[in-house]
């Protein structure tokens, strides 16, 4: 039976991020981003390189070298930018990093179960999510070897591709934030990725920011909403149809105007 919870609701409002320069000082990329995800909802973010629309996601998840010096992130409400970076994990904001980083001597079945018992707020039952993480990896076409891994060693782009997809099958965030998701994944491990992105929505208690450059996800994973920054702003929105729009004639035009501006 499928199970549904009370919608969430992510508020970014005219939200303002810098980050420190060698020897030029502070440079502000988000120059005021609004945006509202509700939990069951995808909105895709794109546009071109420099745009702003990673720091938008480390910002959300509180990537400590981005500086926020206007503006507010609210979950239902309370202060995102008042809690720690962990604190934001536990009250379900999840990032899927476009460059996942190597945690040598940690095993990916540790950093698992660590991580769900932290946002679940109690170890889950060791047959149980033995049983759990098992499902989750064969949906995702992944040995159980890769258990024992140490997480992110050695792992190949689409290896540590589908292991973050697999966190997030396990954690079940209100809000997944997935950078460049696509990125280095050829046809076939596309077509994985998209599958476990989609299964986690099925279940519509998981609000989905997804960051791309290209719209070839897009085609396995449908949003709901698709928004271009140009200049470290949202300058346009629309729906599915806005990307293949922008398929043909790329975001030259948005970057245009923004340099007039």
């Amino acid at each position: 039976m499928k199970v549904t919870y009370p919608v969430s609701t992510l508020e970014i409002r005219n939200l303002h991020v810098s980050v420190e320069t060698d020897g030029e000082g502070p440079r502000e990329i988000l120059r005021g981003v609004d945006l509202t995800v509700r939990t069951g909802e995808t909105h895709a973010i794109m546009g071109p390189n420099g745009s702003g629309k990673s720091t938008l996601s480390y910002s959300i998840a509180g990537h400590p070298k981005y500086t926020v010096t206007e503006g507010s992130i609210l979950l239902d409400g309370e202060d995102v930018l008042a809690m720690s970076v962990d604190a934001r994990a536990r009250v379900g904001i999840f990032l899927a990093m476009q460059y996942p980083v190597e945690v040598p001597g940690v095993s990916v079945s540790n950093f698992l179960r660590t991580s769900a018992t932290a946002v679940r707020g109690e170890a889950p039952k060791l047959r149980l999510w033995v049983k759990e993480v098992k499902e989750a990896m064969a949906t995702l076409g992944m040995d159980p070897s890769f258990a024992d891994r140490g997480v992110n060693e050695g792992f190949s782009g689409g290896e540590k591709k589908r292991h973050e997809i697999l966190q997030m099958t396990l954690l079940k965030p209100r809000f997944a934030i997935l950078d460049e998701t696509d990125s280095g994944l050829d046809v076939d491990a596309l077509r994985v990725v998209s599958d476990g992105i989609n299964a986690v929505r099925a279940a519509g208690n998981t609000g989905t920011l997804l960051i791309t450059h290209y719209t070839r996800i897009l085609r396995y994973v449908r949003p709901d909403f698709v928004h271009v920054m140009a200049g470290g702003r949202i300058v346009d929105s629309g729906g599915p149809e806005l990307a293949a729009t922008l398929e043909e004639t790329g975001y030259d035009r948005y970057v245009k105007a923004e340099a007039a501006a």
